[in-house]
């Protein structure tokens, strides 16, 4: 998430409007948009400050919080896919792809497949192949 502006340049920009400064000019000046501006001058008529929104969370809640725990589970059930997961767990699939990515752990299922040859192996003959 990108850092909020400091409050200095908050406090310079409102001053320069209150000063009289047109919007565009001060968003130019200070290398912000018109709509910056225009918030933290509401923000200074409704509550007299213009601080950044402390404790503030944009998004959603994870709704797997227990990493440590889920890991455990996962270690304990290696053979179930993450659709099966999130049935016993009560969440989607997907939020459990989330939480292994957390968790730094792949869930890639080992599958037998056929071995592809190198494109160079192509190009040579059989003769040639048994010899390299």
């Amino acid at each position: 998430m990108a850092r909020p502006y400091s409050y200095d340049l908050r406090q310079k920009a409102v001053e320069a409007v209150l000063n009289g400064a047109k919007l565009v000019e001060v968003s130019e000046l200070f290398g912000i948009s018109i709509r910056t501006v225009q918030r933290w001058l509401k923000m200074w008529s409704e509550s007299g400050d213009y601080r950044p929104k402390q404790n503030y969370q944009k998004g959603h809640s994870a709704k797997i919080t227990d990493l440590e725990g889920f890991r455990r589970f996962v270690e304990a059930n290696p053979g179930l896919t993450q659709k099966e997961m999130g049935v016993i767990l009560g969440v989607s699939h997907t939020t459990v792809g989330q939480a292994l990515k957390k968790i730094n752990f792949t869930r890639k299922k080992h599958t037998l497949m056929k071995k592809k040859t190198k494109k160079s192996d192509n190009n040579l003959s059989r003769d040639e192949r048994g010899k390299a």
